[in-house]
């Protein structure tokens, strides 16, 4: 299919979180959301350059209604006090976007390994929060989307060293908390079905995107050499952040989007085009690993789902 933002459906009336909406992709999905008439929160780590992003997308989209609101996923208290801000605000859709890539070792506030406290427990724990702030009983479903990557598929869940305290290598890393967006997207979706609830959970990846998140990582090593590497990479391989949130647009609006889909670019290796459906890593599908790290995210979160564990399998 060749779906663009220009068949984003009207979403007036629509509320929709995204997190990491001040740049990449998230900003790029946050001015198409707006500019289709949809209520958008944009949860930032700073809120200063959540406003200069909002003050951008009012440039394209003077009407845009936009409310920036400071939510640090690298900080449980940070993540619960955004919540609790939004406790009278019914969401149609909530994106769990924001992420870092490949980045030396450092540890989150409340002592876990950055890429899977931030990309995995950070997006556990908030979307556990406002669970009960899910539009269920509108006539369409309220949708998570969990933003992953391709990389994902060479991840592996190492239950003993979660944090990569004994080793670490940063791209082994980064693969582990992708996969585990994509366990828990699956598992989620499995929950609501079991619950009957009027949501879905779903799956996305941007493919190859232009976007400063594959800076980070040479940035915060120091490295001239691998900045120069990227910055030559995201000019010449990748395409632009604007296609690089379609999947995460498709998901998010497109009627026939699927609760337990997976959907990213359908051109050359995955890496660029238009979103189709896709077939995600079969370490991704293995439920008895998608139940521990939810049991897991849990304990380590502190954040409990009202929702039953799925009694049989459920097709993902």
């Amino acid at each position: 299919m060749d779906w663009t933002a220009d068949d984003i459906p009207d979403q007036d009336g629509r509320t929709i979180v995204i997190t990491g909406a001040n740049s990449g992709i998230g900003l790029e999905a946050t001015r198409e959301l707006a500019r289709n008439s949809a209520t958008v929160i944009m949860a930032t780590r700073s809120t200063e350059r959540g406003e200069d992003a909002a003050d951008d997308v009012r440039e394209d989209v003077p009407d845009a209604d936009l409310r920036v609101e400071e939510c640090d996923l690298a900080a449980l208290e940070s993540v619960r006090s955004f919540a609790e801000r939004l406790e009278d605000v019914e969401i149609d859709v909530l994106i769990n976007n924001a992420g870092v890539m490949a980045i030396p070792r450092s540890e989150t506030t409340d002592g876990f390994e950055t890429q899977f406290g931030v990309n995995h427990l950070g997006h556990f724990a908030l979307t556990g929060l406002v669970l009960e702030n899910l539009a269920t009983d509108e006539e369409e479903p309220a949708r998570v989307v969990t933003v992953s990557s391709g990389v994902h598929e060479s991840g592996e869940i190492d239950f003993d060293d979660l944090q990569h305290e004994e080793s670490y290598d940063k791209w082994d890393a980064y693969a582990q908390s992708k996969l585990a967006n994509v366990l828990f997207a699956y598992e989620l979706e499995r929950r609501f079905l079991t619950a009957d609830m009027n949501a879905q959970s779903m799956a996305v990846h941007p493919g190859y995107a232009n976007t400063q998140l594959q800076l980070r990582g040479p940035e915060q090593s120091g490295s001239r050499l691998q900045m120069a590497a990227m910055k030559l990479m995201n000019t010449v391989v990748a395409q632009s952040a604007e296609m690089g949130a379609l999947p995460t647009l498709y998901a998010a609006t497109a009627p026939e989007a699927e609760g337990g889909a997976y959907y990213g670019p359908g051109g050359f290796q995955n890496m660029r085009g238009t979103p189709e459906r896709q077939a995600s890593s079969d370490r991704s599908y293995d439920e008895e690993t998608a139940r521990r790290l939810w049991a897991v995210s849990e304990e380590l979160t502190g954040v409990t789902y009202d929702l039953p564990e799925p009694k049989e399998e459920v097709p993902a």
